[in-house]
């Protein structure tokens, strides 16, 4: 018999990105880019984050909410398409982190920047290192433990070969005072992240939707160069 369970959010966090393009494809790779956890009525209780300060860093159990899990005909794919490996290399689902997964399920380990209490939301938890969409729900948290989390034998698969990759950026200092002060160093770190699908190569102009602004560049010979922010 097949079975089936139910699950619902404990909170959704909040991030300066609203749409998925420009997001770090993994956590903790810009540490300055900040989100907020806020957790959902049921679980605003204080009692349930007792001693979390006396943690570091956080494990986020999460739903890929905003993307389609399933093909047209209701079935799953066992293969994906890493845009690290140029959208045109598949491996399977298993041994990849897409969000195209049965279950639709995701996995990030964020840095604990703080607890704060707030007058409408209760509890909440400032985390930076974030690759989250805006309002992403939050299915779980965990505490990341150094003994057991940290593996500094392990190999990181096809994956390692894009571990080092980065963008010099060019934000010109006229642009770059369009942002507040406390955005300009995500934003640069984010576009040094290079946000385009590697098969992509070219001189277009791209957006990345970021802190309520739209961060217009170009990319050429490994360098991101700013030409709007609006």
């Amino acid at each position: 018999m097949q079975e089936k369970y139910t699950i619902e959010p404990i909170a959704h966090i909040h991030t300066d990105f609203k749409d998925k393009f420009g997001i770090p494809r993994q956590s903790g790779r810009v540490d300055e880019l900040c989100g907020t956890v806020v957790f959902t009525p049921k679980y605003r209780n204080p009692d349930a984050l007792r001693e979390i300060e006396n943690f570091s860093h956080l494990w986020l159990v999460f739903q890929f909410s905003k993307v389609i899990t399933e093909n047209s005909d209701g079935k799953w794919s066992p293969t994906v398409r890493p845009p690290r490996l140029g959208g045109n290399r598949k491996v399977g689902v298993f041994a990849s982190r897409s969000p195209f997964r049965p279950n639709s399920l995701g996995l990030s380990c964020v840095r604990l920047v703080g607890v704060r209490q707030t007058e409408h939301h209760g509890t909440v938890l400032d985390v930076a290192g974030v690759d989250l969409l805006d309002g992403t729900p939050i299915i779980d948290i965990k505490p990341y433990l150094p003994f057991a989390d940290c593996r500094p034998d392990a190999t990181g698969g096809y994956a390692s070969a894009e571990e080092g990759h980065r963008l010099e950026v060019d934000f010109p200092e006229e642009l770059l005072m369009r942002l507040p002060c406390d955005k300009r160093d995500a934003a640069i770190a984010c576009l040094a992240e290079d946000p385009r699908p590697s098969y992509q190569n070219d001189c277009r102009v791209y957006t990345m939707a970021y802190a309520g602004f739209e961060v217009d560049f170009t990319v050429a010979d490994g360098k991101a160069t700013v030409v709007d922010v609006r």
